[in-house]
């Protein structure tokens, strides 16, 4: 069979596919992308055609660059302790002691929980009246009064980030963990012999093997982190005083809570390109990866 027969012949196995793709995902897209152009409300007229309106208003607002701040720390500092998290728990379930089997399943489980489930965990953790949080610091000394840590703006975006840390470092140290598979054992005695360090060990011989795979992690959790929105919504919907409000929330509140329509689907593709550009700097560093270990 000829290369064009069997170019032709792929393509028409894939058709359904392409027409389920095109039903899901391109039609709400090029709708969402005409909305997006008018000044339409949840409920009502089609609206009337603004042209760029939306856009400028948004990118241009106080509001839309306080939330895309807030979600550039809590994406940054968030994914920065899951890597680091994720690397340590993988290198200590690596070793061989009494119990390691357990222990990896049991930290399987914080990745496990539904997302809502873990959000409403940690508020009771954090609840200023009857919380283990503020329970276990008055034991210890550490505080003199119970506090509410998701209704003051200075602590309530750090209480978000260490809940998600929670139940998203397992992943990374999962990944890891099987990275760490693949490390020649014969390398690793090697360097034992040769008087190389725990350090010297990780940088020259283990650091090598997790590199692509820890790449993969940091830019599909990056991503996830920039367009969160449940975990958020649940513990404190953005408050207090707009302090925790992410780009995903105020979509929502744009299109839903205030009802236009036409704004919030312009947000919402301006969120959408932002995930694009980091879709595309993962297949960028993915490439590049695996140009650099073949």
């Amino acid at each position: 069979m000829s290369g064009t027969s069997m170019t032709t012949r792929a393509w028409l196995l894939m058709l359904p596919l392409l027409a389920v793709m095109i039903a899901v995902i391109g039609w709400p897209l090029a709708d969402t992308v005409g909305l997006s152009f008018t000044d339409a409300k949840l409920v009502g007229t089609a609206g009337n055609f603004v042209g760029v309106d939306n856009y400028v208003k948004m990118l241009t607002s106080a509001n839309f660059q306080r939330t895309l701040t807030t979600t550039t720390i809590f994406a940054v500092v968030s994914v920065f302790a899951e890597m680091v998290l994720g690397v340590l728990a993988a290198l200590l379930l690596n070793q061989q002691f009494y119990g390691r089997t357990v222990l990896r399943a049991l930290m399987i489980l914080p990745w496990a929980l539904p997302t809502v489930v873990n959000a409403t965990l940690w508020r009771l953790i954090y609840n200023p009246e009857y919380g283990a949080l503020n329970a276990a610091l008055m034991q210890i000394g550490m505080l003199d009064a119970y506090r509410s840590w998701l209704g003051e703006p200075g602590t309530a975006l750090t209480s978000l980030i260490i809940a998600d840390c929670w139940k998203n470092f397992p992943l990374v140290a999962l990944i890891a963990l099987a990275a760490l598979q693949a490390v020649p054992r014969d390398i690793t005695a090697a360097s034992l012999v040769d008087g190389a360090g725990p350090f010297a060990r990780f940088r020259f011989v283990i650091l090598p093997y997790l590199a692509g795979p820890l790449i993969v992690a940091l830019v599909l959790r990056t991503i996830e982190a920039f367009k969160v929105f449940d975990i958020i919504w649940v513990m404190t919907r953005g408050g207090p005083a707009n302090s925790t409000r992410t780009l995903s929330i105020l979509v929502y509140q744009e299109a839903f809570s205030f009802q236009r329509a036409g704004s919030g689907a312009s947000l919402a593709l301006i969120v959408t390109l932002l995930v694009a550009v980091l879709a595309a700097a993962y297949a960028v560093l993915v490439r590049r990866t695996a140009g650099s270990t073949a």
